[in-house]
């Protein structure tokens, strides 16, 4: 029988629950997400920037994958120094091949501290892999924990996809929270054949992936659109804490254009009382203390 998602929630908003509350002062959680991605040069691009003559899809596609090169070399230490400057220490959403192909970067991500988030093996379409997700999971958490030494136990599915038994899969394989869903501003316990998870609200808009690549917009738009995001859960926040998910990426953010506007961006955030940084793992400590997993 075909699990669909509401079949594993029950329906709630963070304007009628009981309100969640943050240790001392806290008012509201910003959870800063860096995806990086093994873009493999014998598939089709995950994303395009340059189009092809005719509209083709080319393989090899150069234009595209140098851009995601670029991402890898430049892109990723840009985003490393802003992030270090403002003090906050993100959640790294891993394809773990990326372990074994820029081991220097992920190296320096573990080194300072940066959380590890599974996100399958390489970049592709989860649909491509329906019928191996344990295996692919499986082999992402062997990778991630070889190398940082821990149980990673956080889920990204690549491109945010799930198929409809994915969560029963996540749950199985150890993972007790994940990001993909962005239908909520508050975390929310999720039924799977195998216990609770726990759905932490991620930003399908507030992701440079929409703005840049599918809208095209001017560079300062992910500085204007998260103030504006951040100004009202900031206010909403005084009654009960919102989670403010951004999420970028190398190739995107870490473009010597944009960089500036995201390094403003967290100065601003940086100014308003009562803000955390929080990982995903911090994140879902404070939680289930807030709102037990159900049995």
């Amino acid at each position: 029988m075909t699990t669909y998602p509401r079949d594993r929630f029950s329906y709630s908003s963070p304007f009628t629950r009981p309100p969640l509350k943050l240790p001392g002062k806290g008012r509201m959680i910003v959870w800063s997400v860096v995806n990086i991605e093994e873009w493999e040069i014998t598939r089709p691009m995950a994303r395009q920037l340059s189009i092809a003559p005719q509209g083709q899809s080319a393989i090899p596609d150069m234009p595209n994958w140098t851009w995601y090169e670029y991402g890898m070399r430049v892109g990723f230490w840009r985003l490393m120094r802003a992030l270090k400057k403002a003090k906050v220490t993100p959640t790294m959403s891993l394809n773990a091949r990326v372990c074994e192909t820029y081991p220097e970067a992920t190296a320096a991500a573990r080194d300072a501290g940066w959380e590890f988030m599974a996100h399958s093996y390489v970049q592709m379409p989860i649909q491509q892999i329906a019928d191996r997700q344990p295996e692919i999971m499986q082999q992402s958490i062997d990778i991630l924990q070889k190398f940082t030494g821990k149980f990673p136990s956080g889920w990204l599915g690549p491109g945010r996809g799930q198929m409809f038994d994915t969560l029963d899969h996540v749950a199985k394989a150890g993972f007790t929270w994940f990001g993909d869903w962005v239908l909520d501003d508050q975390p929310i316990w999720v039924k799977t054949a195998h216990g609770p998870v726990l759905s932490i609200p991620y930003s399908a808009e507030i992701n440079d992936i929409t703005m840049m690549v599918s809208h095209h917009h001017e560079s300062d738009v992910l500085l204007g659109r998260t103030k504006d995001a951040f100004d009202r859960l900031y206010l909403e926040s005084k009654e009960s804490t919102r989670i403010l998910a951004i999420g970028v990426h190398p190739y995107v953010t870490g473009q010597a254009h944009r960089i500036k506007y995201f390094e403003q961006l967290y100065a601003y955030i940086n100014k308003h009382p009562g803000v955390v940084h929080w990982t995903g793992q911090q994140i879902y400590d404070w939680y289930v203390k807030q709102v037990p997993k159900p049995n």
